[in-house]
């Protein structure tokens, strides 16, 4: 029937009808915090391009996890900053390495309270910040920079991690990860596989956080922003070798990249509100020019409307105390 017998506004009425009709809720427990730990630091550092995002000292990021599990955060992705790096990057291997020593400080600050979970991937170690090992031209070398994905692998798992996140868009790197951990007796260690990262000019703040040597770009490995099939063929290769997660990064620009990795697959789908979405946001609000934590929550909304039901966000903390007090 049309109007005036249908009127769809009876179902808007108020706060408490709007509640009760929700069709897509957000809840803390599918947030995921990123954090920065770098080697050295005393006391936390700001993020300039990030606001309200810092480099923790090992002291902090140990306070910053128990704040995290106490919000009700449901995991926390570790990202490590070395004092020195080197065309290997050796130190993501380095069993002293400051992301693998930030690993087991966190895991014994929170144990299983939430899921600590850590960036395996080279960009943050290596001298000329490119996410593999490199051929004497100057090109990426795939199946080199596995090896060192297993050695990476294994000594995270060693040091305590929950999840591994394989972040280098390498071919066959969930495969290779999955096979250096079962030999070493880590079956229960997890694969959050970024299987879907574009070479997305939305990055920018986060090389700042991990001070990112990087010079020209990743469009070799990293995926064309112009395509889809492309990804949904990367989901599938993943899932084959292993990875019981997958990820789709960015997450607002993609949005119609996570309603399909979630059609195509049945394992949970994860997306990363990465920095450049946090940071224009934050820039907007402090220039009064959008109301913050409404669009805060509301792109957090869309990302789990998509279907995305991980999100890794920087507002993680925050957006749990305001969902709270929504719902």
């Amino acid at each position: 029937m049309p109007y005036p017998e249908i009127r769809p506004r009876r179902l808007r009425r108020n706060a408490a009808v709007r509640r009760l009709v929700s069709e897509t809720r957000v809840d803390p427990a599918e947030l995921v915090l990123p954090m920065f730990v770098k080697e050295g630091l005393a006391e936390p550092r700001a993020v300039a391009s990030l606001p309200g995002v810092l480099q923790h000292s090992r002291d902090s990021l140990r306070k910053a996890a128990v704040e995290a599990v106490q919000a009700g955060v449901g995991g926390i992705m570790l990202f490590g900053v070395p004092e020195s790096r080197d065309e290997r990057g050796s130190g993501g291997i380095d069993p002293d390495g400051i992301l693998n020593v930030a690993i087991r400080d966190v895991v014994s600050e929170v144990g299983d309270a939430t899921v600590v979970m850590s960036d395996l991937c080279l960009d943050e170690f290596t001298s000329h910040g490119h996410c593999g090992l490199l051929t004497p031209d100057g090109g990426v070398d795939n199946d080199a920079t596995l090896a060192a994905y297993a050695e990476m692998a294994v000594a995270q798992a060693a040091a305590g991690v929950h999840v591994v996140g394989p972040s280098g868009m390498m071919d066959g790197q969930v495969g290779v990860a999955r096979r250096a951990l079962d030999a070493a007796g880590h079956q229960d260690v997890g694969i959050l596989a970024y299987a879907v990262k574009y070479a997305s000019a939305f990055y920018g703040p986060f090389r700042d956080a991990v001070e990112s040597a990087l010079e020209g770009d990743r469009r070799t490995y990293q995926q064309d922003p112009a395509n889809l099939r492309e990804s949904l063929r990367e989901v599938e290769l993943d899932v084959a070798e292993g990875a019981d997660m997958v990820m789709v990064k960015p997450a607002l620009p993609y949005l119609d990249v996570v309603a399909a990795v979630r059609a195509a697959v049945d394992v949970p789908v994860a997306a990363y509100q990465v920095s450049g979405e946090y940071a224009m946001v934050e820039a907007a609000a402090a220039n009064g020019w959008i109301d913050r934590e409404r669009v805060m929550l509301e792109t957090l909304t869309s990302i789990r409307r998509a279907g995305a039901q991980i999100i890794l966000t920087y507002w993680a903390v925050e957006a749990a105390g305001l969902l709270r007090q929504r719902y």
